[in-house]
Formats: structure tokens, C-alpha cells, sequence
């Protein structure tokens, strides 16, 4: 069977080592393009195993193309990929991190999470009434009685967002009470967030259309000279989720599951999200009472409309928000440089 979008996909993969585990994706991967981007030491020397087609970028490289707004592009943090997402010119981009592996489903046959992902991206999105048999679009599946016929028709999908077998995606008070737990639980659902509705979006298995929202998905200024990690796809999620809700895109949760590998040190990731902790706590409230102008209508003016409150209402609890909204401006110039306005998509649903 053909690949499916073969050339309408682009698979982003943040990674500080060499790429072994394609190795395990080759059967689904090898069709598309890989955009590579290696973080920490740009000397190092990434292997990336013979037969996939790729590009890789590492800090010189952004630097370079970026010039004075590389500092947008986080350093030794898995923030950087969305520097992939930035020179892409594909409209969907799926990205996954170099810990997980092929999953299998109940049966034991391989979990194709790339040809899943696309399925659910080109399939309406159902945010406006919530449907109890869930994504009305699945085979075998339809609108319950009692559901609205004027809503049926769905509206575009922008983002989905993945799952994970094996070790879960826990903030590290939870992996400390909790260091044997696995997730065992194979749900068979995919879903529409509702709108309104905010949600913790992780990047590890995670697939958007770029055309629709890709201006929206930036990842922040984290890692290295920042006082804040692991927050980066956080940031993200609630950012998307806002800018679909006001623009009338979708974002959908589920299938597909991948094997995620290996529980990153507890220890560690509580340093970097320390004072997240407290500050989600403001940053969920700002982003549920958010109410974007009527003007914005695309994901540029949306986010640089973010960018604003951002400085407005998170720059008094500290004054890195101060520049994280700044790095937020820079990231959309520099977004528009890469994809000129007039070739951006421009009307609201």
C-alpha cells in the first residue's frame, strides 16, 4: 500500500544522540521526510541509520538562519523542535521523540501512530456538542440520537494528540510516589476536546496541520538560561487550544499509542519544573479567560494577540514571561518570513 500524504508530511524529531530507534519505525517512517533537530553540542556527530530521507539543524545551523532571532529557539531542551516546524513547508507535521518505539495493539499487530494521526487530521472535529460514542467519523460509528444535525458536519481538525504505553507522560512529584507505575490501558477512542476546555498536551506523540495552526504551536523559551522546563508543550497545548477554539478548528485525544521507553530522572525534571508548579496555577486561569478580538482571524494574529496578554497579565509574577512574550513576537516574525502572509491561511471557519 502506497504511504499515505507522502509528500504533505514532514516527522520532527528533537533528539542529543544518534537516531537508533528508526530502526524500529522503518516500516512506517521511510516513505516520508525527516526534519532533525539535535540539540546540545553541535559538534557532536548524530548518526541517522542509511535509507531515510532527512535534513538535521543543530544550534549552528539555527543560529545562522536565524540570526539575532535565534534566541526564540530554546537550548538543551526538547523546545527546539518546533524550529522544525518553522522551516517545514509541509502541511502536516507529526513529531516524536527519540524514547519511543512501536506499540502494539490488543491484537499484537503494530500500531501505525503516522497513518492514525492522519486519519484523525482529515476527519472533522466535533467541538461544539460532545458525542458519547465519540468520534462519530470512525468506521463502525455514527452521531447518537439526540445530537444536533446542524452541528454534524464537524469542523476542520487542526492538532492530535497521542498516547502512550508503558511509561506516562507524569510531572516528577508524580513519578517520585509513583516510580513503578506503567500504563497498561489500551483505550480504543478517539475524541474531540470540547471547547472551552483545556488540556495537557505532550509532545512525545503528537501530529498537527501546520497550515491551520502551526503558528500557534511554538514551544517557548525553556532549558538553558531559562528558569522554567517541561513546560514547553504545556505552553503550546493551551496556546493551540485557545487559538482553535476562537478560529473554529478542532483538537482531538486518543489513538494513536506509541511505547514510550524510558522514564526520564525525577530528581532532574523537578528542577526544571519547580517553579512551574506554582506558576500553572496562574497560567491555566490566564489562558480560561482569554478572549480573543473578532479581528484575529488566523493563527499569527492570534498568537501575537497572546503575546501581548502574556506580557499584560503573567509579566508581574516574574519578569521571564516579560521575555518569553517577546520571544513569542520574534518566533511569529520570524514564522512570517518563512511563510509570507500572503500564502498563509487567512479565514476563520
Amino acid at each position: 500500500m502506497a504511504p499515505i500524504l507522502k509528500d504533505e508530511v514532514d516527522i520532527v524529531i528533537p533528539t542529543i544522540r544518534s537516531l537508533n530507534f528508526l530502526e524500529n519505525w522503518r516500516p512506517f517512517f521511510e516513505p516520508y521526510h525527516l526534519i532533525i533537530i539535535q540539540d546540545g553540542d553541535p559538534t557532536k556527530v548524530i548518526g541517522v541509520p542509511k535509507g531515510f530521507d532527512y535534513e538535521l539543524y543543530n544550534r549552528n545551523d539555527i543560529n545562522r538562519i536565524l540570526g539575532p532571532k535565534a534566541n526564540c529557539i530554546s537550548f538543551k531542551d526538547g523546545a527546539c523542535r518546533c524550529f522544525g516546524f518553522l522551516v517545514s513547508k509541509k502541511k502536516f507535521i507529526y513529531t516524536i521523540d527519540d524514547d519511543c518505539f512501536v506499540a502494539k495493539d490488543p491484537t499484537g499487530k503494530d500500531i501505525d501512530t503516522l497513518t492514525q494521526h492522519l486519519d484523525s487530521l482529515t476527519k472533522p472535529s466535533t467541538p461544539y456538542f460532545f458525542n458519547t460514542l465519540y468520534d462519530p467519523y470512525r468506521e463502525g460509528a455514527d452521531f447518537v440520537r439526540g445530537y444536533p444535525f446542524s452541528l454534524r458536519q464537524g469542523v476542520p481538525t487542526a492538532v492530535s494528540h497521542g498516547l502512550w504505553l508503558n511509561i506516562p507522560d507524569y510531572d516528577a512529584p508524580t513519578q517520585l510516589v509513583k516510580p513503578l507505575e506503567r500504563n497498561t490501558r489500551y483505550v480504543d477512542a478517539v475524541m474531540t476536546i470540547p471547547k472551552g476546555t483545556l488540556y495537557p498536551m505532550c509532545a512525545m506523540n503528537l501530529a498537527f496541520n501546520r497550515e491551520l495552526i502551526g503558528a500557534a504551536m511554538y514551544f517557548g523559551i525553556m532549558g538553558e538560561g531559562h528558569p522554567l522546563g517541561r513546560y514547553d508543550d504545556m505552553w503550546a497545548g493551551w496556546c493551540t487550544k485557545v487559538v482553535c477554539d476562537h478560529l473554529g478548528y478542532g483538537v482531538k485525544t486518543g489513538l494513536p499509542y506509541l511505547w514510550h521507553s524510558k522514564a526520564s530522572n525525577p530528581f532532574v525534571n523537578l528542577k526544571k519544573e519547580y517553579k512551574g508548579l506554582f506558576w500553572q496555577e496562574e497560567m491555566i486561569p490566564f489562558f480560561q479567560s482569554v478572549v480573543l478580538p473578532k479581528e484575529c482571524t488566523n493563527a499569527q494574529q492570534c498568537y501575537l494577540e497572546l503575546a501581548k496578554l502574556t506580557k499584560e497579565k503573567l509579566g508581574p509574577i516574574d519578569p521571564y514571561f516579560h521575555n518569553f512574550a517577546d520571544a513569542m513576537v520574534a518566533w511569529i516574525e520570524a514564522w512570517e518570513e518563512f511563510n509570507p502572509p500572503a500564502n498563509a491561511k487567512t479565514e476563520s471557519v
